[in-house]
């Protein structure tokens, strides 16, 4: 019995010795199964990134109370000013300056006479959504370091930018603002430009290149010298609102893999006129990479002004965590001048274990040149290189769609992807197909990889002069729609589709019919094709052969006379009746089946 009883205890201890050494081996495995699924997954790999400079912890709030961070002294002193160009307001100069207004807008593409004219620190007015008012950040936010790219900038607009961070942001939180200068040429650039920013504007701080090396380039040199928590980046004649920092930092606070954007205002180039682009609209892009914008989504609608994700940012106005900006490689170095640097870093951002959201409570003014002033010598077609690095290196399958539309991107060039490849790899990023399916669920929609057969196409004549063509006349005042005499060649300019988007455009060229004012014998522009119906809606009866404008009753028409084409009511009117080339009958069927709109990912993965 004594034996036995020996042999049960040693029995127990063994039995305890197992489940202590399976308990460590658990506790051992869930260890390295929380490292791999959390933040430290995303560790910077030394090896791929060769950053160890920027290596550092992320911020971490010490406080998540909740604050008003508005500067109330500032926004009544604002308020009250007044003055040429103040609260955003349009300004026109005096005729008797009409030479140098001309000679400023030569070089810079917008209205720098006028720019000079108004003060570098004018007021602005407060066009946020209501909610933001009232809306409360945690008080522990991160340090930022702006970094401002520019090339040969008119000196009030650069200087503006500086003014518009400092002077609307908690002077704590702006560590330093970096103008990175690409090369500039401007003799006010250089000595006069230290000398005011020392005497000004201290925390301001220029860059130089030696040569000039372009947009992507000037950014990674600034977020190189950077030294806070967050990189912000703006261009070099933008505008920051009120109280625009706080809604940037908070969500970047709460998690450093978020990135985030503001809403992007204009400053319009002939008056500086301040006002909204719009209230709100998810970033995308064609197959072509042209960059365009989906409607937000029905639920983040009814949480406005809350921030919303958004699939790709458009461009260069957002602020990301240092971090995070180090651990994802920066940009891909091997992108020369301008060019899909915003979807190389968008798709990196999700791809590989951050988010991006635009917020509502952060707006930023921005000038829209009239037209681009500086060349770019030497680089040949940066572009296409750009892009084809972008979709070798990220696209996956989905590379092809935008070669089908761009078949000469397969003799660029890459130049050598293979560290952006391997990057790839060692932060585990997800596929293109997941982006498209759980994140961009909604743009083929709207942008389909094969694009559906067009509706009608060709050439659009009067059904009663067949000599007679629509034409795309180009003017002082933009394009315009007229009739002209047929031409023999297939000219572009004469041939069009009523496509699946159900507008009517240039089969060459991102033009549409438009039609701003829907009064009779109101004329038809060509305008940018958006996608969104409304002036550019248009449909084909094949049975009167009337081309159809909007949802009202009125009808593509013209004057003999004249030759002047304008929209009319429909009516049985010889002028109403219309030929095109090629109808095509069973894409016709199809018409109301066109546009579905999706509202969430479309299938798991």
């Amino acid at each position: 019995m004594l034996v036995m009883r020996r042999y049960f205890l040693r029995l127990l201890r063994l039995r305890n010795l197992l489940t202590i050494t399976i308990l460590v081996i658990l506790l051992y495995i869930v260890k390295t199964f929380n490292d791999v699924s959390s933040g430290s997954k995303w560790l910077p790999l030394k090896e791929a990134l060769k950053n160890e400079e920027h290596e550092k912890n992320y911020f971490v709030p010490k406080s998540l109370k909740k604050i008003d961070w508005h500067n109330y002294k500032q926004i009544e002193y604002e308020r009250k000013r007044k003055g040429i160009g103040e609260q955003g307001l349009p300004a026109k100069l005096p005729s008797s300056e009409a030479s140098l207004e001309e000679k400023l807008y030569s070089v810079n593409g917008f209205n720098g006479a006028l720019s000079d004219k108004i003060p570098l620190n004018r007021s602005l007015p407060d066009i946020r959504h209501p909610g933001c008012k009232n809306r409360r950040y945690i008080e522990s936010l991160p340090t930022v370091s702006v970094v401002v790219p520019f090339h040969n900038e008119h000196w009030s607009t650069l200087l503006r930018t500086a003014y518009s961070v400092l002077n609307r942001s908690p002077e704590f939180l702006i560590k330093e603002v970096f103008l990175v200068d690409d090369a500039s040429t401007k003799d006010f650039l250089k000595q006069k430009l230290d000398e005011y920013l020392s005497e000004h504007l201290p925390k301001v701080k220029v860059l130089r290149l030696a040569q000039r090396s372009g947009l992507i380039a000037a950014r990674l040199a600034g977020a190189r010298a950077a030294t806070a928590d967050v990189l912000l980046f703006l261009d070099s004649h933008t505008e920051a609102t009120v109280n625009w920092l706080p809604p940037l930092l908070e969500p970047i606070a709460l998690d450093y893999r978020t990135v985030v954007c503001p809403y992007i205002d204009v400053i319009a180039y002939d008056t500086f006129e301040y006002r909204a682009q719009d209230e709100g609209a998810r970033g995308a892009f064609d197959w072509e990479l042209f960059y365009k914008r989906l409607p937000v989504l029905p639920s983040d609608e009814a949480n406005m002004p809350e921030p919303f994700q958004s699939p790709v940012m458009a461009g260069g106005l957002f602020a990301i965590s240092s971090k995070f900006f180090w651990e994802l490689g920066g940009y891909d170095p091997g992108l020369d001048i301008w060019g899909g640097e915003q979807y190389e870093l968008s798709f990196k951002i999700w791809q590989c274990g951050g988010r991006m959201l635009d917020a509502p409570c952060s707006r930023v003014g921005h000038i829209y040149r009239k037209f681009a002033p500086f060349p770019n010598p030497g680089h040949g077609d940066f572009v296409a290189r750009n892009y084809r690095r972008v979709a070798e290196v990220w696209m996956d399958e989905y590379a092809q769609y935008l070669y089908k539309r761009r078949p000469h991107y397969l003799q660029v060039d890459t130049g050598d992807i293979s560290a952006q490849k391997q990057l790839r790899v060692d932060l585990r990023c997800k596929s293109f197909r997941w982006f498209m399916t759980q994140i961009a669920f909604d743009l083929t929609a709207k942008y389909p990889p094969v694009e559906p057969e067009p509706f009608a196409e060709g050439r659009i004549r009067p059904a009663t002069h067949g000599q007679l063509c629509a034409d795309m006349r180009r003017g002082e005042q933009g394009a315009s729609l007229e009739l002209r005499a047929c031409a023999q060649s297939a000219a572009s300019e004469q041939r069009f589709l009523l496509s699946w988007h159900k507008d009517i455009r240039s089969k060459d060229r991102n033009m549409c019919w438009d039609v701003p004012d829907s009064t009779p014998e109101s004329p038809i522009i060509l305008y940018s094709c958006h996608l969104g119906g409304g002036n550019q809606l248009w449909r084909y009866d094949m049975s009167t052969k009337q081309l159809k404008h909007g949802g009202n009753e009125n009808c593509l028409d013209w004057e003999k006379a004249t030759r002047r084409v304008f929209i009319n009511r429909c009516s049985g009117a010889e002028s109403q009746r219309w030929d095109v080339d090629n109808v095509h009958a069973e894409a016709m069927s199809r018409w109301d089946k066109t546009l579905l709109r999706v509202t969430g990912p479309i299938e798991e993965y």
